[in-house]
């Protein structure tokens, strides 16, 4: 965590898995998991097929029983005969003889220490530290059986721990925090290390990505400070569906890798399995060794207060309501065609008094160029001409700024790659002026940001500061990117506000993905956020349609969480900060939570997305 301004690969452990190693000494691998019923043979193998022919390097099952695992050579050997060698995952909870079979035939064990050695019952208990030693120990009865058939095996491990389900001794101690991720997992490393067992793989996982981010980065800190360089597997779990799924990804995936922590990525999309492949290479291609080495080299600033581990946020001076205290803006660009269908592509809507009026997805300012009317005097807008209307404020570059009093909002955009030349002085002379950061221009966004955030923390420059990008095109890829590239920097604590252009017609999508961005890092607060898990063998329902059903009856409920979970495993748990939860807990059966408590246990599948409805209703969250 050294390098901040420039990227750098963690160099980590080689670990085989199969005959697809891991570590960076090796490309970045990507994988998938399967959502069948394990014990249904050749169903799981097809899927593994499609998994694994849309580019997957590896395939995770899950084997939640010995007698399931006993299946696992019958999946083996249908896959040999298709001519599929594709390594397998055994994704393991609470079941240690699982793993221990599952071990003496895939190439790798996932298991969770949250609930691998550890009591998982919601309780808080009061360890003394001889207590809490011992319950330490007592993990090693039950793991290191695991090691030594792994050893015989050539079997790899995976340490997956997940936020939402910390063991109560972690939760007593550390609370659901990001330290507490990184002792649970440091736990189980350590006694890998006495063992001498290296083929281990590590994951800190959380359905925000902001917890992701923070926890990774802790651990690999605490790594280095134990002599320890395990390959990092990286994912937001339970990001949800469409785009939000991919932003959230994108931005806790991508947060990581731009800064060279990373070996191997899953995307954990409430889809079919397959459909995870592409987007997880969008987030690996945009953050390419190759491509980001190339950029070029920025000189360290030192002194500069950064902290990786938590979040806070840059100061800055307001500016009506730009900047300080205030959350960030989102400027629509609607230069292309200054009308009032664009307008309304933006986040407004036409009143029953035939008035242009804001949604909670309406941009607080609009772009128009050098468009020199202003059709509506009760939107905000930006031109590139000195209009004289209270409504609209002028734009200029680096070289038409002038060092002349600004009494009224105005706006500098500036190129993160050639900020250098602009003389910051002129600033100097109002506290007026917001700085629109133009991030699109650079090979490495990431680091040319930084870089300009920390050139202003050194020279004390509070102006307000909006990031800008620029896209050829509105698509996976692309969406990908920019959520990735701008989002990163919001959740270092950079940033005022967002600006996304294109070349193309994209007003409404591009709207959109500047609130999705925010929402997912936890800056504004626009949508009703969803914690959906991607699905599983041990989902006991259609994920993918309660989710769509649950989505198009609760969206409009701004800022409640709602978590849809397959399954006891994940919920409640991975739902740890979700309002009220919808968790499978039987063939048919569904049990509905509000925050932690169970409100209503084992509803008939038909009548609980009603039963959910109804229990917000009646709550006191509006």
């Amino acid at each position: 965590m050294k390098h901040f301004l420039k990227y750098k690969r963690s160099k980590t452990l080689s670990v085989s898995i199969g005959n697809i190693p891991l570590g960076s000494n090796y490309p970045i691998r990507i994988q998938s998991m399967t959502n069948t019923d394990t014990s249904d043979i050749e169903a799981t193998a097809k899927q593994i097929i499609k998994i694994a022919d849309a580019g997957a390097d590896y395939v995770r099952i899950t084997v939640p029983t010995s007698v399931v695992a006993e299946k696992i050579p019958l999946i083996k050997k249908y896959l040999a005969q298709k001519g599929y060698e594709t390594p397998l995952i055994a994704d393991i909870h609470f079941s240690p003889k699982a793993a221990e079979i599952s071990a003496k035939y895939l190439e790798k064990v996932r298991i969770n220490p949250g609930n691998y050695a550890d009591l998982k019952q919601f309780k808080h208990i009061e360890y003394t530290n001889k207590e809490y030693k011992q319950a330490v120990e007592n993990i090693k009865e039950k793991f290191i059986p695991l090691l030594k058939i792994c050893k015989k095996n050539n079997t790899a491990i995976r340490i997956g721990t997940n936020h939402g389900s910390l063991s109560d001794r972690i939760l007593s101690r550390y609370g659901d925090t990001p330290k507490g991720m990184v002792e649970s997992t440091m736990e189980f490393l350590r006694i890998c290390k006495q063992e001498n067992f290296n083929d281990v793989v590590i994951s800190m996982k959380a359905s925000n990505p902001i917890v992701m981010i923070h926890a990774t980065r802790l651990l690999v800190k605490t790594m280095q400070e134990e002599q320890m360089s395990f390959p990092i597997h990286l994912g937001v779990t339970e990001a949800g569906n469409e785009n939000e799924g991919r932003i959230k990804s994108a931005i806790g995936i991508g947060a990581l890798l731009v800064d060279g922590i990373g070996d191997t990525v899953r995307v954990s999309l409430t889809e079919a399995p397959e459909i995870e492949i592409p987007v997880a290479n969008g987030i690996v291609n945009t953050f390419k060794q190759s491509k980001l080495e190339k950029h070029i080299p920025i000189i360290e600033i030192q002194n500069i207060k950064f902290n990786p581990f938590s979040y806070q946020k840059r100061k800055s001076f307001a500016v009506e309501n730009i900047g300080g205290n205030n959350i960030p803006i989102v400027i629509s660009d609607i230069s292309s065609n200054v009308s009032e269908e664009n307008i309304l592509k933006s986040g407004y809507f036409i009143d029953e008094n035939k008035k242009i009026n804001k949604t909670d997805l309406a941009a607080d300012y609009l772009f128009i160029g050098e468009y020199k009317k202003i059709i509506n005097k009760n939107l905000k807008f930006i031109s590139e001409n000195e209009l004289d209307k209270k409504n609209s404020f002028s734009i200029s570059n680096q070289k038409e700024f002038k060092a002349e009093n600004k009494n009224k909002l105005n706006f500098l955009e500036i190129n993160a790659e050639k900020f250098n030349s602009f003389d910051f002085k002129k600033l100097k002379n109002t506290d007026k002026t917001i700085i629109i950061l133009d991030i699109s221009k650079s090979i490495s966004p990431v680091h040319a940001g930084r870089n300009f955030f920390f050139y202003l923390e050194k020279n004390k420059i509070n102006n307000p500061v909006i990031l800008k990008h620029k896209i050829s095109k509105f698509n996976e890829q692309n969406l990908v990117k920019v959520s990735s590239e701008t989002g990163i920097l919001f959740v270092d604590g950079f940033g005022d506000g967002i600006w996304l252009q294109s070349e193309a017609n994209c007003i409404a999508d591009l709207n959109n993905l500047s609130f999705g961005i925010l929402q997912a890092c936890r800056t504004r607060i626009t949508k009703t956020e969803y914690i959906s898990c991607p699905s599983c063998g041990r989902t006991l329902f259609d994920l993918e349609k309660t989710t769509a059903k649950i989505k198009s009856k609760t969206s409009h409920l701004k800022g409640i969480k709602i978590g849809i979970m397959g399954c006891i495993v994940n919920g409640p748990g991975e739902m740890a900060d979700a309002d009220f939860g919808y968790v499978g807990t039987g063939t048919g059966k569904i049990t509905l939570y509000k925050n932690q408590d169970v409100v209503k246990r084992n509803i008939p599948e038909k009548d609980a997305v009603e039963e959910l409805l109804i229990l917000i209703k009646s709550s006191s969250i509006k």
